[in-house]
């Protein structure tokens, strides 16, 4: 039998669908997924995946494309011709399933399962009403159990990418940590004086310190923190930032993408977290974590992606000794250096 999963927008979204997924696939069947373009790679990551599809959902996307019926048409043909036996659609509490499903249900579908608080007529077989707050890879889970996916024993629920990753593209120290500035959110991130300092602190407490960010620009202004810094900024495919942060001894870095990353990699998170969106549903999903951030600044709940706060008080007050006393708190220690 063949499954699409659906879940269309970034790569922490799509991370944390992974459980629901290996849920699916436990289940029997061969799962595909649709993803957004900044989710796609994440989902190549994900065991139990055996496709992915790529569309740029007009109702989902943050930067959202034009609606076009060509577009429309088009998907609706791809999906069509898999001839997929079900599909669950996979959202957060504030997206609706309702126009992906009317669209898999013109592509052929038989039975969808999915959340809605709004009345889905004939659009999904299988609804949940919204859950209580939770973390959101049990939201997903929720989905994939109503559609009859539970799974299997000695699964513990927790989020894990595949194993086979390619090489690191260069050398790394032994024992570094990695910092990872970049935020596709501003808001969900220090300013870059603030990461400064914390590299600094890292840097004083003599940990070998790695890099990474989205973008070069983002690591170009830290790496002066620490002269022996290895700058990955903007030099690394998804899957190889998997591979980074898989042999790191922590991960530091803002809610983002990466931080779920790491929490599947099964590397320690200290995740400087803006409440912006809620800790109890986006916090990394991993008992390895120390959160680090107000979270009950003014800016709680708001889901800005700009600081509406002057000062970024939520992040900004954030120092260095904050961050080892977090490693500290996590049993992430700095190796004794013994002299030969």
């Amino acid at each position: 039998m063949r499954a699409l999963v659906v879940r269309l927008d970034s790569m922490g979204d799509m991370l944390i669908c992974g459980p629901a997924i290996r849920a699916v696939a436990a289940g029997g069947a061969e799962v595909s997924v649709l993803a957004g373009p900044n989710g796609a790679a994440a989902a190549r990551l994900l065991p139990g995946v055996s496709e992915v599809l790529v569309w740029d959902c007009p109702w989902i996307s943050a930067v959202a494309p034009p609606v076009r019926r060509a577009d429309l048409d088009r998907l609706i043909e791809t999906i069509s011709r898999r001839q997929f036996a079900e599909a669950l659609v996979l959202t957060s509490f504030h997206q609706s399933a309702l126009p992906t499903a009317l669209l898999l249900r013109l592509a052929g579908i038989g039975r969808i399962a999915g959340c809605s608080t709004d009345y889905p007529g004939a659009l999904l077989d299988e609804r949940i009403a919204e859950p209580a707050d939770g973390p959101e890879p049990l939201r997903m889970l929720a989905i994939a159990a109503a559609a009859g996916y539970r799974l299997p024993a000695g699964d513990s629920g927790g989020l894990a990418i595949v194993p086979a990753l390619p090489e690191i593209p260069v050398a790394l120290p032994v024992d570094y940590l990695v910092v990872h500035a970049g935020a596709t959110a501003p808001a969900r991130t220090c300013s870059p004086a603030t990461w400064a300092g914390i590299v600094a602190g890292l840097g004083c407490a003599g940990w070998p310190v790695v890099l990474t960010g989205g973008t070069a620009a983002e690591t170009a202004e830290l790496a002066p923190a620490v002269p022996s810094s290895v700058d990955l900024g903007g030099r690394l495919e998804l899957s190889q930032l998997a591979s980074v942060l898989t042999a790191a001894r922590a991960v530091v870095v803002g809610n983002t993408g990466p931080a779920h990353l790491a929490a599947a990699a099964g590397t320690p998170v200290v995740c400087l977290f803006a409440p912006v969106v809620p800790a109890v549903r986006w916090a990394p999903f991993t008992n390895r974590l120390v959160l680090l951030g107000d979270q009950h600044a003014a800016c709680a709940g708001s889901r800005a992606r700009g600081c509406p706060v002057a000062g970024h008080p939520c992040l900004d007050t954030i120092t260095g000794e904050q961050v080892l006393a977090a490693l500290s708190e996590l049993g992430v220690h700095q190796p004794e250096v013994i002299d030969a």
